[in-house]
């Protein structure tokens, strides 16, 4: 029969477990709040935009600026977005298998790799894949001064003719228990296409075509990361918020089995016992 101190033992380290489940939860929960009003409020701005810069790119001479130059090169930079820790389901790992099918489609291109995550950077490293650069502790107080150093690092090294193709992949925010990982084309920007007899409405610039883009484009890459970013960051709190409640309530079904167990040991104990002295007194009497 199983030693009951080893039961004993193993229902309290489930029930310490379950309390860090639980405040897991209740921490994710608290910092998901804020994080989705950043996303809800960010987000129509930055949709805004990209939909601005397709119809200027459409419109606007493309030596104007080098971030418009749409290069016909196979060198791909993969922007991927990951978190710093675990404990938050699949949201990892979908990154994970996103990117490594990304890889596989476009392997007659030479792909590299800006990871954005501890865990990203941790899986990643140890396999044959060219980083360009890494960003590690983004999670905590990312801010949107972080998002203007990403994407001016993403724009150098586009300027710089090092890339000719940036994507973004990521966790897109649904809700609390739906995240989609999304690849996303950051540069170069893809123009609006006329529909079929219509032409592209011209714009008139002010002060001039030059000055409006180079303001709007950089304002463009950084909202773009910055979108990306607090994106992935509300997804995160969502997934480990489920998968805290998930680890919560299997925790607290093995606490009723494991008790159950305890306690059907311990009356088998007491009825061995009850039985060995029954039968000493019938064998005295004898």
């Amino acid at each position: 029969m199983p030693n009951l101190r080893d039961v004993k033992q193993r229902i309290r380290s489930v029930k310490n477990t379950q309390q860090m489940t639980k405040a897991m939860k209740l921490v994710s929960a608290s910092k998901l709040r804020k994080a989705q009003e950043a996303i809800q409020t960010a987000r129509p701005y930055a949709h805004k935009l990209r939909d601005v810069m397709n119809h200027l790119v459409a419109r606007c001479n493309k030596d104007l600026h080098p971030l418009l130059d749409n290069r016909t090169g196979n060198r791909v930079l993969l922007l991927v977005v990951t978190a710093d820790r675990g404990l938050c389901g699949g949201f990892n790992s979908n990154i994970f298998k996103m990117t490594q099918e990304l890889i596989q489609e476009n392997s007659d291109r030479d792909i590299s790799l800006f990871l954005a995550g501890k865990k990203g950077f941790d899986f990643f490293k140890n396999r044959p894949y060219k980083i360009e650069d890494k960003y590690l502790g983004w999670t905590k107080n990312f801010d949107y001064l972080k998002a203007i150093e990403i994407g001016e690092i993403l724009a150098n090294l586009f300027m710089e003719n090092k890339t000719d193709r940036i994507y973004m992949v990521y966790n897109e925010f649904k809700s609390i228990i739906q995240q989609e990982v999304i690849r996303e084309q950051l540069l170069p920007i893809v123009p609006e296409e006329a529909e079929d007899g219509d032409s592209l409405t011209d714009y008139i610039f002010e002060p001039d075509e030059e000055a409006i883009l180079e303001d709007l484009l950089k304002r463009y890459m950084t909202t773009q990361v910055y979108r990306a970013f607090l994106e992935s960051s509300a997804s995160e709190h969502g997934a480990r918020m489920t998968a805290m409640d998930a680890a919560s309530r299997n925790a607290k079904e093995m606490i009723g089995k494991l008790t159950l167990f305890y306690n059907r040991t311990r009356q088998a104990y007491i009825t061995k016992e009850l039985i060995e002295i029954v039968n000493g007194a019938e064998a005295l009497k004898g």
